[in-house]
């Protein structure tokens, strides 16, 4: 007898989108500096270190597609755009916060783990 699947690992689950499109490095450290205040873009571009203007568009445009951010244009010269956070988007400070300070709580660990996997893969 074959065991039930869960519909959560179906490539077409709404859930499994949604992590594939905003559970990523650049959506989270957006969404991150978007609770402190709104953003334009190159703001990002200086604080996102390693950051593409490709990527950053990218990851700005899924989380507008998704409700999280708002993206704004100002009348000025040249045009600006500003980013802001909704109010569905605060609503993943909260987890998003929990994985954060989990990762600095056990970073000594990973990197235990990194070096340990890293010394076996080199013999």
């Amino acid at each position: 007898m074959a065991e039930p699947v869960d519909a959560v690992y179906f490539a077409d689950c709404a859930a499994r989108s949604f992590f594939d499109q905003v559970a990523n490095k650049w959506s989270v450290m957006i969404l991150t500096i978007l609770t402190e205040k709104p953003t334009r873009f190159n703001e990002f571009i200086r604080r996102l270190e390693g950051v593409t203007h490709k990527a950053l568009t990218q990851a700005l445009r899924r989380l507008e597609r998704n409700g999280l951010i708002a993206r704004e244009v100002l009348a000025t010269s040249p045009v600006a755009v500003r980013y802001s956070i909704t109010d569905l988007g605060r609503t993943l400070q909260a987890p998003f916060g929990a994985v954060y300070d989990w990762a600095i709580h056990h970073l000594h660990e990973i990197e235990q783990a990194r070096e340990a996997y890293d010394a076996r893969a080199d013999r």
